[in-house]
């Protein structure tokens, strides 16, 4: 794997990070293979089993209905390892910071959900795609955090 290939999957994996953050389906759409498959854990899923999705549109789906009921979400990449498999194939695991901020009567919280996707990328075309993403959650923290109104807000409702 040379270094446009390292560079490539790498914008890749913050490409997804922004269109989930985004709300974007098109562009997270355009991210993945055709056949993609995404693996929920238990913790994520609700269930006692991981959960496999297959095929863009359901992936593209439960990743953006899961993000849909925030205020915001902030998905902080952090390192990326990468182990080529073939010429189009490198397995990679990235580690992320999952931001998921709610309003609560009590105020913002945040649930942190520090991630590391066991992913495979595949070149398709000129291009890197994810194949498949899988969670692996190390913890989760819930905590209070402080969500600046936009500017000018405070002046909203007055002319």
């Amino acid at each position: 794997m040379d270094s446009a290939d390292r560079l490539a999957i790498t914008a890749l994996t913050a490409e997804y990070a922004r269109a989930v953050d985004r709300r974007d389906s098109a562009a997270l759409t355009a991210l993945f293979a055709p056949d993609a498959v995404l693996v929920l854990p238990p913790v994520l899923n609700g269930t006692e089993r991981a959960v496999e999705l297959a095929g863009t549109q359901r992936v593209v789906s439960s990743v953006t209905d899961a993000v849909s009921g925030f205020v915001l979400t902030r998905h902080v990449v952090e390192q990326c390892v990468l182990e080529p498999v073939s010429r189009d194939r490198v397995r990679g695991e990235v580690y992320c910071t999952a931001h998921h901020v709610s309003r609560r009567p009590d105020g913002y919280r945040d649930r942190r959900v520090a991630i590391r996707y066991q992913d495979t990328f595949d070149r398709i075309g000129e291009h890197w795609l994810f194949s498949r993403r899988e969670l692996v959650v190390d913890f989760i923290e819930d905590v209070a955090v402080r969500v600046p109104e936009a500017p000018g807000a405070e002046d909203a409702g007055r002319a």
